[in-house]
């Protein structure tokens, strides 16, 4: 579904990816798991089309969207939630839905992605008119995957779900992120909370200072006692 292949990136002299190449099959959630700094956000930020790429080739479903605009890609079907959120604060909940759905044609569909997200989202539908600032940090990342999830994207990048959240609201989120991918949207996950990820992933890469150092079966990569020791805490 999505192919990356030799990807290269530099902010100013800095090179931040190293001839990066990594694929998402269709119907799977593939992690990217690494230090801070390792050039994980800035792989999805590259395939959403925020960042400019200096070599490589991003195809999505066989075409490929390199240099193509963001709003171009999200309406090819791949969406972003970004990391911290960044939710429209002054926004109410169903105000930041709606803008979610910009690339739908009508209201009624913008009406039936938001009553989808609240019905994956509860307590976003007793929260419908607040303004998005008044949320906790949990509700507020179960909003902007709301938001994310209101383009119908066939590839969903999530980035950093579970920073600041309680490990109760965690379990949550990442239960919720399997719902999403059971009911047919291919995720690409970049999380911290490298244990959590694998748990949850069919397959992972694991980069360091912008380079893929291991991929494979997230069960084996687990396992694996290079992964435990820098990742896993043991």
């Amino acid at each position: 579904m999505l192919s990356v292949e030799n990807l290269s990136v530099n902010y100013g002299a800095i090179r931040a990816l190293h001839d990066v190449s990594c694929r998402v099959e269709q119907g799977e959630i593939v992690a990217l798991i690494g230090a801070n700094g390792a050039g994980k956000t800035t792989i999805l930020n590259t395939i959403s089309g925020i960042v400019p790429s200096m070599g490589g080739v991003i195809a999505f479903e066989g075409t490929e969207i390199t240099h193509m605009a963001p709003h171009l890609i999200v309406r090819k079907g791949i969406c972003q939630v970004p990391e911290g959120r960044r939710v429209f604060a002054r926004m109410s909940v169903q105000e930041n839905l709606e803008m979610g759905g910009f690339i739908l044609s009508g209201k009624q569909e913008v009406a039936q992605g938001i009553e989808r997200a609240f019905t994956l989202f509860p307590r976003l539908a007793e929260r419908r008119k607040q303004p998005a600032r008044t949320l906790s940090g949990g509700e507020q990342q179960m909003l902007a995957m709301g938001r994310a999830l209101m383009s119908n994207p066939r590839l969903l990048l999530l980035d950093e779900p579970s920073m600041g959240l309680a490990p109760m609201l965690v379990e949550k989120i990442f239960e919720i992120v399997v719902e999403i991918n059971k009911s047919g949207t291919t995720i690409m996950l970049v999380e911290q909370n490298a244990s959590m990820a694998l748990s949850i992933a069919h397959r992972a890469y694991v980069l360091e200072t912008g380079e893929v150092v291991l991929s494979g079966d997230a069960g084996e990569l687990a396992r694996n006692p290079e992964v435990r020791k820098a990742y896993l805490g043991e």
